[in-house]
Formats: C-alpha cells, structure tokens, sequence
C-alpha cells in the first residue's frame, strides 16, 4: 500500500477461544484482510452471551459464531431480536460429548449405559451446554434423546461458557457437557472426563460455527461484507493443507487465543482421537474448514435444521416459515460473489442431504414434516 493510500478499514471481529476460530485467527495472521483492504481486529470474548450482545449493541462488526444461535436472535428467542446475517459457514464436526470420571467408575461408556445410570440413579443428572439455542444444546439433546433420556423431563440441563466445562466437571457441578475443542481434549488431559461421542457422530459432516453480523450491517456496507467474507474463504482454504493446520494450531496455542498446550488443538485438529478409557482412531469426519467449497457455503437446510430443533424442544412460540427464514438470514448472494471472485467451487442448490445417528434424513425439502417426524414440542 503507498503511502498516500487511506488507512484500512478496521472490522472488531469477535471470537470464543475454540479450535474452530482458526479461519479468523489465520485470515489476521496471514493477512488476507489487508489483501482484501481492511484490518482484521479480533477480540477474544468469555461467554457466547457476550458475543450476542456485543454484536446487537454495534461494538463489534461480525462474529464467529454458533449456526442455531444467529437463528435464535432472528426468532427472538430469549427475548432479544434483530434481523441477523449468516455470511459463511466456518466449519464442519468437531465437537464432541464428555462426561465424568465419575460416570465411567460407574460403569457409563455410552448412550445406553447412560441411560440405565440416568433411570437408576435417584440423584438428577445434570448436563452442559454452551448456548440455550446454539448447536452445542441441540447436539446434545438430540443425542440424549436417541438414547431415551429427555433433556428436560430427565436431566437438568446448564448453560456454562467452553473454557469453565472442565473445571465444573471436574469439581461435580455437571455430570457431562457438550463443547467445542479443546475443550473435550483438555478433560481427558487433566483426568476429569471421558469422550462418550464426537458431534459428528451425530450427523457426519454438520454444520457449526459461522461467520455473522447483523443484517443491518451487510445492508449498509455489502462490499466490505463480502470482503470479509473473501479473506477468511482464503484462511479456510490453507487450513485444508497439513502446513496450514499445523500452523493454526501453534497460533491457537497462544494466550491471546485459545490458551491451551499445543498439542491438546492439534490432535483433534488433525482427526486424532482418544476417547480417555483406551480407544483411539483417526476420525473419517473431523473439524473440517474447506472442502473446496463445500463446508464454507451457507446452505439454506442447515439454517432450516436448527429451526425444527427449536420448534421441536419448545423454544419457539408458532412453527415458523423455515424456507424463509433462512432465505433473510444465510447471505448465499453475497457469498456466491466473494467466492465466485475466487474461483472456490459453488453448488448448484442451496439445500444438501444428510443422515443422522437415528437414521432420519434431512435435506431441507419438508421442513414442517422431518419437524413433525419427532414428538409434540415440549416447553424448554
């Protein structure tokens, strides 16, 4: 840049220190902001909550954020609203269920044991989650709830930020949680908790975090919108790359960011696993960031999912118009120029197919009918 140039823009983007912040944190460290003439200013933030609020009250610009939260805020869930915009999927998979050292010396290794330990046990369990509407409490529920157990007739259920699951688990205030990486890792590290299930054994290849603003600000400045939105495909893009993730966990490693032993990101980052009670393997459906395309997209079915799980668990007031739902709030337009720009592959519809641990399959075309495939909406 000359010097005569005008400075670049600053966009305050905020994080929660998890593995899956690497495409913001590389888009910075990388300089694909400056590529794309504006500076990438990340602001590392302690709860999801923090987050929300922070983007509703304009001092940050956009967000790494959870796919059924922007979705929550949009339907005014919780008693806050405003009209929200998913720019970019940030990742697939990654996540995973833990529970206590406790459990296991009880003889709990999955789901089915759980649920015997859940129906015998006078004491209630209670189980973490990240966000009453984000994907972490609907991967959660809807994994307890293959096994039989319901999430609220059953069990307690909590809402604890990811750096605090581990020193409540270990000190007995939840019995397991559901969280993003390291989070899960650093459990087993420090012998409080097993890995009873990875998200993406819930659905292979789900959707997770994603890059959001609110609507009002990709309206008011749509180029510098889809200029963010091109730095951080090209992040996404190298972390596909063994150098590129190797890297991403050295930088994450660092206090600023997630602030954990290197190796707790990089394991997991790369698809190896250790559940903690001796099993270990290489995950077919890890943390995925790319795949030429393919993750960064901002399906429409995806933002349709986490609507029929909030209407399915009571957390939405009428059954919504999914389609159009995710029509306002997933930006495919201003997506489908950043990455045309870049020549990154696009679909030819704006719904996939997938097939859930229950055998359901979910493509986004009956919305109101896979809702009603579950029981009657209880009150959350």
């Amino acid at each position: 840049m000359s010097e005569s140039a005008p400075p670049a823009r600053k966009l305050r983007v905020g994080f929660i220190p998890l593995t899956d912040c690497a495409p913001l944190v590389m888009a910075a460290a990388k300089g694909f902001d400056r590529k794309h003439g504006f500076e990438l200013v990340l602001s590392r933030e302690p709860s999801w909550a923090a987050i929300r609020d922070k983007l509703m009250s304009g001092e940050l610009d956009a967000a790494h954020m959870l796919y059924g939260m922007v979705y929550g805020v949009q339907m005014g869930i919780g008693g806050l609203q405003q009209d929200m915009a998913v720019l970019m999927t940030l990742n697939r998979n990654g996540q995973a269920i833990t529970l206590s050292r406790r459990l296991s010396d009880r003889g709990v290794c999955d789901g089915a044991s759980l649920a015997r330990a859940v129906r015998d046990d006078p004491r209630r369990h209670t189980f973490a989650q990240t966000f009453p509407t984000g994907t972490h409490a609907m991967w959660l529920y809807y994994w307890l709830a293959s096994h039989g157990i319901h999430p609220f007739d059953d069990v307690n259920n909590v809402v604890v930020p990811p750096p605090q699951m581990v020193s409540n688990l270990a000190v007995g205030n939840v019995d397991g949680y559901c969280a993003g990486e390291p989070w899960n890792a650093l459990a087993i590290e420090r012998g409080a908790g097993f890995t009873v299930a990875a998200t993406q054994d819930i659905w292979p290849d789900h959707p997770e975090k994603v890059l959001a603003c609110t609507r009002a600000c990709v309206d008011r400045q749509p180029d510098l919108a889809r200029a963010l939105v091109m730095a951080v495909l090209e992040a996404a893009r190298d972390l596909d790359t063994t150098a590129g993730r190797d890297q991403a966990a050295h930088l994450l490693a660092r206090p600023e960011y997630v602030d954990v032993p290197r190796a707790l990101i990089q394991d997991r980052l790369h698809g190896r696993y250790d559940d903690g009670l001796g099993r270990r393997w290489i995950d077919p459906h890890a943390l995925s960031f790319f795949d030429d395309g393919a993750v960064t997209y901002p399906w429409l079915s995806d933002g349709m999912w986490f609507l029929t799980q909030q209407w399915r668990w009571g957390l939405l007031d009428q059954e919504p118009n999914y389609l159009a739902v995710a029509r306002r709030v997933n930006q495919t337009a201003l997506y489908r120029e950043a990455a045309d720009r870049l020549g990154v592959p696009l679909p030819d519809s704006d719904l996939r197919a997938s097939k859930l641990m229950d055998g359901k399959v979910w493509d986004g075309s009956d919305p109101r009918a896979y809702a009603a495939s579950f029981e009657a909406p209880v009150a959350a």
